[in-house]
Formats: structure tokens, C-alpha cells, sequence
């Protein structure tokens, strides 16, 4: 039977092909190292959880709750940002509580987006970024992923060549899977292009406070007149190790979040409720959970690029994120990022995520994510390391086919 038409838009999911290879793996006994799914393997801080149990012990609190989330949970997300980034949140009209970030993201496009419309998306980008709006009937036009003095003259040529005129403009730094961190400044151009052009900015802000330069990431609603064009997702998954508690928000513009907010209330009653009061708790605290995450993926980080460089691959430190975005070794590349995957799997037991997954514009790289410990970390090292050594004798085939391409 014929797919149905909005299956039929959706490529193959290339991450599904690597974890099959897990899979299998895995059956057959072999310890993979999984550094592909950026899945936190940190545990929930005590002190969130013991509030969740608290509050799930109270009967009321098993009712159906509300999908823009419970009132003290919208406070608490206001009061995050204006301690964080001096931004004024009316918690009444500009924040609504989303099923982590990426259900917002899917949820605005559903709100926003009319048959054909254009959207202008980084590549490589976080899937939903795209595929959100691909789902709900818009089409996607790629631009760069660098915030560099490229981005503008980039987004100028998008506007000039695109019919319709472009709708909306994702934004995600810090990046995933690049890492990539855009300043202030930049952000300034970006609101200036987008108030001039007539165009939505979408900004995921997921990665706000993993960062390791000491230097911490803004948000765009910090520029002047960004509150008329933007909102801006947030999730709690990173930030206090919560993936599967799924909490997230959008904060921004009242006429986009009034439709986000409309089209959610069709859809779901919001996350149950003990989990909205101890997200409040975690967002009201003093932040020492938050630093200690960072801390450890500070650590993981130099452990993976020292260790790995060592082994024989460079990959460089990534400023922000949980993850780096390292580019293919020689000769591999020619493979592509999905055959490269496949071959550390196999080869060296050693799971990671091809950046083809993110976008063509990835496919020279792989995605490392640091949801292990440094123990497994310098494992995995290692085994890439007894990889490197012996491929050139071993795939002499595989490489050869690969360049004949």
C-alpha cells in the first residue's frame, strides 16, 4: 500500500540504520560504548525528585492539569529569565509549558505554518527544525549553521529568492549538533533583518547553560524589540538532567504564543502536574544543580578531546552543548557519515551519531555526545585508537570502493 502523504515527505531516519548495528551488536554480547543518542545519563538532583514524590503523594494533584502549564511553573520560567538574561516575561501571556522543547517546536509549526509556506532552517540542524514545519505542509530552505559575517548576506539571498517570502527563521545556539555560539551582536542583526523582513525568528535556547568558556550564551529576547518577532524554547532535560520527565517552554511574542498555546490546548492537558511543581522547584533554586552539570560535561569534555586525540582523531572542543562535532579522519570521509558510523560500531564498538542525520551539510562529520563517564570515555579511545591503527590494512577494499564513487 501507497504511504500516506505526510510519511511519504519524511526521509529515512539514518539513525535507525546505526542502532540496529547496536542492536545486533549488543545481542551477540559485544559492550558498545553509545555516544550517538544525546540521551543524559546524568541522574535527576535529589532534591527534584524528593519534591515530585512529595507532591504525587496529594490525590488532587492526579487530575488532569492544564496544557500551558500550572501558574507557579509559568512564574518560575518568568523569574529564570529575567535573572538570567534581564529579560521581563509576563507569565500570563508570554509563557506557555510544552512537552520538552521539541514538542513546542512540532506544536508552533502546526500553529503557524500554511500550505507552502517557507521557512529558512540551518543545515545541519536538530531534526525537528525542519521536519516539524515539512509535517505541517511548509517547505524548507537551508542556510548556514555558522553565526558568522556569512549569516546575513546568506538570509538576504534566501528573502530575494524565495516565493513566497519567507515565513520563519530558526535559530539554535548553542548549536546541535555543531555547538556553534552566537553573540549578542549577532543576535542584533538577526532581530534588525527579521523586524525589517517581516519574518518570525524561532529561537531553541535548549543548550543555555551547558556551556564551558565561562562566557554564558544569550538569549536574542536580550535585544531590543526581539519580544515583537521571537519566542524562544527552552527545555529542562539538559539543564537539570530531566530527558524523561519531558519539560520545556516557550517565552516570547503574546500573538505566537496565544497560537501555540490554542493549538496545545486541542492536543494535550499538559504534563502531570507533580512534574510542573518540581520543575518550579528545580527553576526557584539557587543553581547549584546546574553548575554541577556543567561541571560534568566540562570534564567529559577535555577527557573525549584529549583522549581521542591521542588515539589518532582531533576533534575540537566544542564551546557549548553536550556534544562536539568532529570531523570524519582520513581517508574515511569519502565514506560518508553514515557508512563511518557504521564501520566504529563494528569495528571498534563505539556508537555515534552521522552527521548526515542533520542535514546533507553534515555528512563530513559525526556527532559525539558525552553521556558517559570518562572511564568509558578513554574506552572508547582506545578502541577507536586499535581501529585507526589497523584500517589501512583492513578496509583497504571499503576506502578504494568509496573513492570510486
Amino acid at each position: 500500500m501507497e504511504e500516506f502523504h505526510k510519511v511519504r515527505r519524511l526521509p529515512p531516519y539514518v539513525f535507525e540504520q546505526v542502532n540496529r548495528l547496536k542492536a545486533s551488536a549488543r545481542s551477540r554480547g559485544a559492550d558498545i560504548i553509545d555516544l550517538g543518542m544525546g540521551n543524559p545519563d546524568l541522574p535527576t538532583p535529589k532534591a527534584i525528585v524528593d519534591k515530585l514524590c512529595d507532591v504525587v503523594r496529594d490525590p488532587r494533584t492526579h487530575r488532569y492539569s492544564t496544557s500551558r502549564g500550572i501558574p507557579g511553573l509559568r512564574r518560575a520560567q518568568a523569574a529564570y529569565y529575567a535573572r538570567r538574561f534581564g529579560v521581563k516575561l509576563d507569565p500570563e501571556t508570554q509563557v506557555v509549558a510544552t512537552l520538552g522543547s521539541k514538542e513546542g517546536f512540532a506544536n508552533m509549526a502546526q500553529a503557524i505554518t500554511a500550505p507552502g509556506d517557507v521557512v529558512l532552517c540551518p543545515n545541519p540542524t536538530y531534526p525537528i527544525h525542519a521536519f516539524g514545519f515539512i509535517m505541517s505542509g511548509g517547505v524548507i530552505r537551508s542556510i548556514q549553521a555558522e553565526p558568522d559575517d556569512g549569516f546575513i548576506p546568506a538570509l538576504e539571498r534566501a528573502v530575494r529568492h524565495s516565493i513566497p517570502k519567507p515565513l520563519a527563521l530558526i535559530l539554535n545556539y548553542p548549536s546541535n549538533p555543531t555547538a556553534c555560539v552566537a553573540s549578542l551582536d549577532f543576535y542584533k542583526d538577526i532581530v534588525a533583518f527579521a523586524r525589517k523582513n517581516d519574518i518570525i525568528i524561532l529561537s531553541d535556547l535548549a543548550y543555555a547553560e551547558i556551556y564551558f568558556d565561562g562566557n554564558p550564551p544569550p538569549s536574542v529576547l536580550q535585544v531590543p524589540g526581539a519580544m515583537d518577532v521571537t519566542v524562544e524554547f527552552t527545555s529542562m532535560s539538559k539543564t537539570f538532567s530531566m530527558p524523561g520527565w519531558r519539560m520545556g517552554f516557550a517565552v516570547g511574542n503574546e500573538r505566537l504564543i496565544a497560537a501555540l498555546a490554542r493549538v496545545k490546548s486541542y492536543l494535550d492537558y499538559g504534563a502531570f502536574t507533580p512534574i510542573q511543581v518540581a520543575a518550579a522547584a528545580a527553576l526557584n533554586s539557587d543553581g547549584a544543580e546546574i553548575e554541577e552539570v556543567r561541571s560534568v560535561y566540562h570534564r567529559r569534555r577535555d577527557v573525549l578531546v584529549e583522549s581521542f586525540g591521542r588515539a589518532g582523531w582531533q576533534v575540537p572542543p566544542p564551546p557549548a552543548t553536550m556534544f562536539a562535532w568532529a570531523p570524519i579522519p582520513e581517508p574515511f570521509r569519502q565514506l560518508g557519515s553514515l557508512e563511518f558510523s557504521k564501520l566504529l560500531v563494528e569495528k571498534a564498538e563505539v556508537a555515534v551519531a552521522p552527521g548526515v542525520g542533520f542535514g546533507e551539510h553534515g555528512d563530513d562529520y559525526v556527532r559525539i555526545a558525552l553521556v558517559e563517564n570518562e572511564h568509558r570515555i578513554r574506552q572508547a579511545a582506545r578502541s577507536i585508537k586499535r581501529f585507526l591503527a589497523t584500517a589501512e590494512k583492513t578496509l583497504d577494499n571499503v576506502i578504494l570502493l568509496a573513492a570510486r564513487r
